[in-house]
């Protein structure tokens, strides 16, 4: 006997399928995120946004950790973007379909599952230790860049990917060179996926405490860095440290510092979608 639903009756039951799933994934968010504004919003002045901690971190504010994370989190996406464009650029439009090139694509995905923690010890033992950087800005946006570079490389290839290959055939008819045909028809109409990638990015290394735990923060830094090389204070290490690490530390100065990190990382997010939509506005097709 074969039974078949009513086909307005399935959609309806698909559409509720997928509204369910959709409110069950942002109500938790929607929760968490009403918390940190509800429990932090008291602690937010211009005191706490723009001066040095005091009394044992108990009060003041925490502008070397914003400036911290800023730095490392801009130093890591000023090295790992342009490297991970260029990879992905070499393995989609150069690079032979052979064995080696599917090992390697294969190894940029599984680097992708590769905890943080493990990059962090990475990042000692090469650029703190090896090369001799120290505990410092540089050595943890090397860090978190490498960390990175999986994301990049694989949404910078999809975005390549997403581009309709009859505008390459196009271009070469035209007597373009295979470089100039990337530069300008590829490039251009691909940029937008490559900043959603910038986007994942950004979100994932501001929040990140195991790779800057090794290489780049402090617990306390009474001064604002003052070069690459300098040891800095990082919004994530610091939620953690006076979350953990220090009795009797004030409720909303914990859940303050959270909404920061957490206002600090929409923002970035923001100025990269601004950018995406404004690349996809200029997109050809």
């Amino acid at each position: 006997m074969n039974f078949k639903l009513n086909p307005k009756l399935s959609q309806k039951i698909a559409f509720s399928l997928l509204l369910m799933a959709t409110i069950f994934v942002i109500i938790p968010v929607l929760i968490i995120i009403f918390n940190i504004i509800k429990n932090g919003y008291s602690a937010i002045s211009w005191e706490f946004l723009f001066s040095m901690p005091k009394d044992g971190m108990r009060a003041g504010g925490i502008f070397p950790a914003i400036i911290g994370t800023l730095s490392i989190v801009l130093c890591a996406i000023c090295i790992t973007l342009p490297i991970g464009v260029l990879a992905a650029i070499y393995l989609n439009e150069y690079a032979k379909d052979n064995l080696l090139t599917r090992i390697i694509k294969l190894a940029i995905v599984n680097l992708a599952g590769v905890p943080s923690v493990v990059y962090g010890l990475f990042g000692l033992g090469i650029f703190v230790m090896l090369l001799n950087c120290g505990v410092s800005i540089l050595a943890g946006a090397l860090t978190l860049s490498i960390m990175e570079l999986p994301v990049i490389i694989t949404t910078s290839r999809a975005a390549l990917n997403s581009v309709p290959y009859p505008f390459r055939e196009a271009s070469w008819s035209l007597g373009v060179s295979r470089w100039q045909t990337i530069r300008y028809v590829v490039l251009p109409n691909a940029l937008p996926g490559i900043m959603t990638g910038a986007i994942l990015s950004i979100a994932r290394i501001s929040g990140e405490t195991a790779p800057i735990l090794f290489t780049a923060a402090a617990f306390y830094v009474p001064h604002l860095p003052k070069s690459m090389f300098d040891q800095v204070m990082a919004l994530p290490y610091h939620l953690y440290i006076i979350s953990t690490q220090i009795p009797n530390m004030p409720k909303n100065i914990i859940f303050g510092t959270a909404l920061v990190l957490l206002m600090l990382v929409l923002s970035m997010s923001l100025v990269a979608i601004v950018a995406r939509i404004y690349f996809r506005k200029t997109r050809k097709w």
